[in-house]
């Protein structure tokens, strides 16, 4: 059953148009950095995802471009041989999806954490990056964040 935190106003939830695009920025942010930290190459799948998902935030596309490009980054996913490049992908397909379904937001950072763990690398301070970058959202809406992260990290076994 879906948390009615991260459903919108207009369809019974609770979540808001601004918290909503707030979810949306920290998950893209989340994963624009996990390209970076890994130096992943730019697919243009990736790219044009994550230019939706930030011209979603600000209003200016609509949300089933958002789900066509969210479409074609997890494509590309499937298409990487290394198993960290394929989740740094999941990262970015997980973020622009957050404009569908806020929940997606989640799976942006941990799609991005188990990208370094299967890279080899230490989580911390990627884990420590993200959290900071939660000091941009209220309070309420970092919580809602924090829990669902926990609830949902187990299954990505970091």
């Amino acid at each position: 059953m879906r948390d009615i935190r991260f459903v919108a106003v207009h369809r019974g939830g609770t979540l808001t148009k601004e918290d909503h695009q707030r979810l949306m920025h920290w998950a893209r942010v989340c994963a624009e950095h996990i390209l970076q930290v890994l130096g992943e190459e730019a697919d243009p799948r990736l790219a044009h995802a994550l230019d939706t998902a930030q011209k979603w935030e600000q209003g200016e596309v609509p949300t089933g471009d958002a789900m066509k490009a969210a479409v074609a980054a997890h494509a590309a996913a499937r298409e990487k041989d290394n198993p960290a490049s394929t989740a740094a992908a999941r990262s970015v397909g997980h973020a622009v999806a957050t404009a569908h379904m806020a929940d997606h937001s989640v799976g942006a950072p941990l799609y991005a954490l188990k990208a370094l763990k299967l890279a080899g690398k230490p989580l911390h301070d990627e884990r420590e990056w993200q959290l900071g970058q939660l000091r941009h959202l209220p309070s309420n809406l970092a919580d809602q964040v924090l829990e669902a992260m926990r609830e949902k990290e187990k299954g990505f076994k970091l």
